[in-house]
C-alpha cells in the first residue's frame, strides 16, 4: 500500500523548514521585545471549552472541528484556534492572580474540516499573542501594531489592517434589532447559512462570503455604539495614529468568532492568495474570561496565519535568511584516519561547531561535493601519514587556499 499524507496537511522538508525557522524566530524576537512570553496548551481539549468559548452558531463549530470521544465516552477536540485553550489555560492556572496584565504568544498547529486549497489547510499553523487583564485601549493599539510590526521585519510587502467595533451588550442589542430590519426582507434570497444565522446571531450573516454583495446598503454598526464603545473606538484610532500606523475602519468588519467584543482587526495583503486576502487578526473579547469559569477580565489577542505569509514571501520572492552554513567537513583517508576522524568529530560538536563527515564509504572527490552541497566553510582532510605526523589538512572553500596544521590544534585553527 502507498501510503500518503492526509488531504489537507503539508510535509516540511529540510530546505522549507528553515524557512519555517526564520519567520518563528522574527516571532519570538518580537515578542521578547513587547514583552510577551510563550505559553503552550494542548493540541485537544474538551469541546466544550470550544462551543462555549468560539461560539454554537460559527461556522467552526458547525462545521469544521474534528471532534472525537476518548475512552471514557467524552468530547474531545483538536483545537481550531489558540485563544480559548489560552485563555482556559489562564483561567485554570490562576493566572490572574499575577498583578501584572498577562501578555502571552503561541506559536503552533491548529485543525479545521476545510475545503482545503491554497491558503487553507485542515492541518494549519498560527502564530498568535493574547493580553488578558486590561480594558486599556491602549493594549488594542499595542495588538494591533505588534501585528504590522511582525509584518515589516520578516519583509512582507504590502500589507494594511482594517479595524472596527463590534460594540458591547448594550450597542449589539441596537444594532441587531436596526440589522434584523434590514436583512429579513431579503431573508428568502440568502444562503441556507445566513438564514440560520439571520435569528441566532444577525451580527454574523455580515461575515457571509456568498451574500456579501447584498449588505452594501447595511446600517453601519458604528451608529449603534454607545458612549463607552464609541469612546473607547476613538481612543484606539487616536493612540494608532500617535504611533503612526496607519489603518482604515471597516464598519462592515465583525470577524467570525462570537466571543469578540468591541475592538475587532484584520491584517490584509495587496496580492492575496487565489480569493482570500486576510492574513491575520483578531480582536478584543471582554467577557470570555467569565464565560469559561474564571474572574470577569478583559482581553485582546490577534492570530497570523503562518502558511499565508510563507505563500505570500515566496510569491514576493522576499529573501528569507538561509540556515547558517556548515562549519566544516571532515575527510578520513585510511583505516586509522577515519577512527580519529570519529574522535575529532565529536570533540568539535561538543565545542560548538557545525560538522559533518562521510557515513557510505565514499572516495574523496564525492565527499568534497559533499562539503559543497552542505555550504561547509571549510573542510578538514586527515590520512593516515598525516595522522603519524600529528597533521591535518584544512581548505577553505570559498578560496580554496589549503594549509596544513597541528591535528590538535583543528579547533583553534577553524575560530
Amino acid at each position: 500500500m502507498d501510503f500518503q499524507k492526509p488531504k489537507g496537511t503539508l510535509d516540511f522538508l529540510p530546505g522549507t523548514v528553515e524557512k519555517w525557522q526564520y519567520v518563528e524566530n522574527k516571532a519570538r524576537d518580537l515578542s521578547r521585545r513587547f514583552n510577551y512570553r510563550e505559553i503552550r496548551t494542548p493540541m485537544f481539549e474538551y469541546t466544550q471549552l470550544f462551543q462555549r468559548g468560539v461560539g454554537e452558531t460559527t461556522d467552526i463549530v458547525q462545521k469544521e472541528m474534528f471532534s472525537f470521544q476518548d475512552m471514557g465516552g467524552r468530547g474531545m477536540t483538536l483545537r481550531p484556534e489558540g485563544t480559548a485553550g489560552v485563555v482556559r489555560a489562564y483561567v485554570e492556572n490562576k493566572v490572574f492572580g499575577e498583578p501584572d496584565v498577562a501578555k502571552l504568544f503561541y506559536i503552533g498547529p491548529m485543525f479545521r474540516q476545510e475545503r482545503p486549497q491554497a491558503g487553507r489547510y485542515r492541518q494549519f499553523h498560527q502564530f498568535g499573542i493574547e493580553a488578558i487583564g486590561s480594558v486599556d485601549p491602549a493594549i488594542d493599539a499595542e495588538v494591533i501594531a505588534f501585528g504590522m510590526q511582525f509584518f515589516e521585519d520578516i519583509g512582507l510587502k504590502g500589507t494594511s489592517v482594517e479595524i472596527n467595533s463590534v460594540g458591547n451588550a448594550a450597542s449589539r442589542a441596537d444594532y441587531n434589532e436596526r440589522l434584523l430590519a434590514f436583512l429579513n426582507p431579503m431573508r428568502e434570497t440568502l444562503c441556507k447559512d445566513c438564514q440560520s444565522r439571520i435569528d441566532r446571531n444577525p451580527l454574523r450573516v455580515l461575515d457571509c462570503k456568498v451574500d456579501q454583495d447584498k449588505f452594501t446598503d447595511a446600517p453601519s454598526i458604528l451608529d449603534s455604539l454607545d458612549e463607552e464603545s464609541r469612546s473607547h473606538f476613538e481612543a484606539v484610532q487616536s493612540t494608532l495614529t500617535a504611533m503612526e500606523v496607519p489603518y482604515t475602519i471597516n464598519p462592515r468588519l465583525v470577524r467570525g468568532l462570537d466571543y469578540y467584543t468591541l475592538t475587532a482587526f484584520e491584517f490584509k495583503t495587496e496580492s492575496g492568495i487565489g480569493a482570500i486576502d486576510t492574513i491575520g487578526g483578531g480582536g478584543r473579547y471582554n467577557k470570555l474570561v467569565a464565560e469559561v469559569g474564571g474572574p470577569d477580565q478583559p482581553g485582546i489577542g490577534m492570530a497570523i496565519g503562518m502558511e499565508r505569509l510563507q505563500l505570500l514571501l515566496a510569491d514576493q520572492q522576499t529573501e528569507i535568511q538561509a540556515a547558517p552554513p556548515l562549519d566544516v567537513y571532515l575527510i578520513a583517508l585510511g583505516d586509522k584516519a577515519n577512527a580519529e576522524i570519529t574522535k575529532q568529530l565529536h570533540k568539535l560538536r561538543r565545542l560548538g561547531f557545525s560538522a559533518e563527515r562521510d557515513y557510505q564509504g565514499r572516495k574523496m572527490k564525492a565527499q568534497m561535493k559533499s562539503a559543497d552541497r552542505l555550504q561547509a566553510r571549510y573542510t578538514a582532510i586527515l590520512g593516515d601519514d598525516e595522522l603519524e605526523r600529528g597533521e591535518i589538512a584544512v581548505k577553505s572553500m570559498e578560496t580554496r587556499e589549503q594549509v596544513t596544521v597541528p591535528l590538535a590544534d583543528l579547533a583553534s585553527v577553524l575560530k
